[in-house]
């Protein structure tokens, strides 16, 4: 469950490295992001010499969270980390990598791009 104020980590080489929620886009009033929901954020980390810079506010989509997530076969899916992937207003990743395994439910999300860059798919 990622809310306002969320620090996550960045899984993609677009060059910010850490992000901080400060909305999450859908209702007016959500009060929880999960897996495949896109939440605006502020770049609290960033490379030097990269397009994205420290305090630009951008969209991400979330691609990993700790809270677990519970799928219709009754597997059970965790990750160690919140992660998120910048990207642009049509949905498409700022950067040209992905790092870390991302989950399944981002296809029917139609994160395809997403998808298609990650190594590894659960």
């Amino acid at each position: 469950m990622i809310q306002p104020q969320t620090h996550l980590n960045v899984a993609d080489n677009s060059g910010a490295r850490e992000l901080m929620c400060i909305q999450i886009l859908g209702a007016s009033r959500r009060r929880y992001a999960y897996l495949g929901d896109v939440i605006v954020a502020v770049i609290k980390k960033a490379l030097p010499n990269t397009p994205l810079e420290r305090s630009e506010v951008i969209r991400a989509v979330i691609v990993r969270t700790c809270k677990e997530l519970k799928r219709r076969d009754g597997m059970i899916i965790r990750y160690d980390e919140n992660a998120a992937v910048v990207i642009d207003k049509e949905g498409k990743p700022r950067g040209t990598r992905i790092f870390g395994a991302i989950a399944y439910e981002l296809r029917q999300l139609n994160f395809t791009k997403i998808v298609s860059l990650a190594p590894e798919l659960l």
